[in-house]
């Protein structure tokens, strides 16, 4: 996970586009937008973390970083 490209993600596309190239990726199609990643599982993991800062963004009008911060916490609270 790479919080950059993340926040680049988050800043350039939107919550459909991103369910779109979700979508794509499950089904093994091309992307239709740009995601960096070293492999499917890392663009995947970059695409939800997306979504999720996106959503929280609009429902608990966050800026970006306390969005990232929030699904930070979340992943960490996950693994613990």
């Amino acid at each position: 996970m790479n919080v950059q490209v993340i926040k680049q993600i988050i800043e350039s596309y939107s919550v459909e586009q991103l369910k779109q190239a979700e979508e794509e990726l499950l089904n093994e199609q091309p992307l239709s937008i740009e995601i960096e990643g070293k492999d499917e599982g890392e663009q995947l993991t970059h695409i939800l973390a997306a979504i999720f800062c996106k959503e929280v963004m609009a429902s608990e009008n966050l800026n970006i970083n306390q969005a990232v911060r929030a699904y930070s916490q979340r992943v960490r609270g996950s693994i613990n």
